[in-house]
């Protein structure tokens, strides 16, 4: 029996939920599950690596890569074949410091690895005060 999937930790869900290709009216979707919307905007949109996107999501960086690899491959499918993309779903819960740190690159805490770090007020990556 598998095991469940362990909540990854995103910043906020997001805004826009569903993306459709303007010429067509196929009924054909994709889903993109939110932690996979998370993947691609902590590694593409943010410039994070892997391992400092495993932090934010507080899972291991092979669980991140395959997140992302997925997420990848949904998106591709949807351009290439004309699907919409619907944004939904998966194991996620959004972080208890959404409103301060996350998705905003940590300006409260000057952290140049944009982690978001619950009480404490160091970063993960290099272990230094802000």
């Amino acid at each position: 029996m598998a095991r469940t999937a362990k909540p990854r930790r995103i910043c906020a869900e997001p805004k826009i939920i569903e993306f459709s290709p303007g010429s067509t009216t196929s009924e054909a979707s994709v889903n993109l599950t939110i932690d996979e919307f998370e993947a691609l905007r902590l590694i593409d949109h943010l410039g994070l690596t892997q391992e400092e996107s495993a932090l934010q999501m507080n899972v291991a960086r092979t669980t991140v890569q395959s997140i992302y690899d997925n997420a990848r491959k949904k998106i591709a499918d949807a351009i290439v074949n004309g699907k919409t993309l619907k944004i939904y779903g998966g194991s996620y819960r959004v972080c208890d410091n959404s409103a301060k740190c996350c998705g905003k690159n940590c300006k409260e805490h000057k952290c140049r690895h944009h982690m978001c770090h619950g009480g404490e007020k160091k970063c993960h990556s290099c272990h230094k005060r802000p």
